[in-house]
């Protein structure tokens, strides 16, 4: 008996050490803020069909797949995930307040979606280092973090190291699939928040899923 109870004190453990190691994946809302994340709650469940209907969506989102094992250790700049599922990854800019209904939406289909805030943000590349760190430390909300306009420079890389961030996340624009373009492997799609709803009826159209970029890079 005193075996049996050492080895399940031993798989808690484990549990626990599992669940910790899972933490840095910061949910899309708590970046919103705690005051936008008191206002939707998402839970462990699938979210009900009328939460679907509600967004425009035929139906629950495709499972995504589970992320890879290894993982980049070194700042780098990222535009797409190498990987043959279908499977995207959405960056949305957030712009400079939380729009509720985005929150919402967010929420209720329990969406990973990443964060960020460009709208008003000047171009990086024509900054010195000591600007840009000022300005990517200023704005870091995770360790991953999408340089305005999409430009940057060797001063942008170093700053952003300095500042804690992994990854500079660039991706594809919207507009490029509302054009007709198809959706790819690893995609990383760039909108506002104004445009996601029909980025999302997009993806579900071409039978994709949405994984979270904090897991995979």
């Amino acid at each position: 008996m005193r075996q049996s109870h050492r080895l399940l004190a031993g798989l808690l453990a484990a549990g626990a050490l599992l669940t910790a190691g899972c933490a840095q994946s910061v949910d899309p809302i708590e970046r919103l803020g705690r005051k936008a994340a008191r206002q939707v709650t998402p839970g462990t469940g699938a979210p009900r069909s009328a939460a679907h209907r509600r967004w425009g969506l035929a139906g629950p989102l495709a499972r995504a797949p589970q992320p890879p094992a290894r993982k980049f250790s070194a700042a780098y700049v990222v535009d797409h995930v190498p990987t043959r599922d279908k499977v995207v990854f959405l960056a949305v800019d957030a712009g400079g307040a939380p729009d509720p209904r985005f929150v919402r939406m967010t929420g209720e289909l329990r969406l990973p979606v990443s964060l960020f805030r460009a709208e008003g943000r000047p171009d990086l590349s024509t900054l010195p280092y000591e600007g840009q760190r000022a300005e990517i430390c200023g704005q870091r909300r995770s360790r991953l973090f999408h340089p305005p306009h999409g430009a940057y420079n060797a001063d942008t890389l170093r700053a952003a190291a300095d500042c804690g961030v992994s990854a500079l996340v660039l991706g594809r624009e919207f507009g490029e699939y509302a054009l007709g373009e198809r959706l790819r492997p690893g995609d990383i799609l760039r909108a506002d928040a104004g445009a996601a709803r029909a980025l999302l009826r997009r993806i579900q159209e071409q039978g994709y899923a949405v994984g979270r970029l904090e897991d995979c890079v």
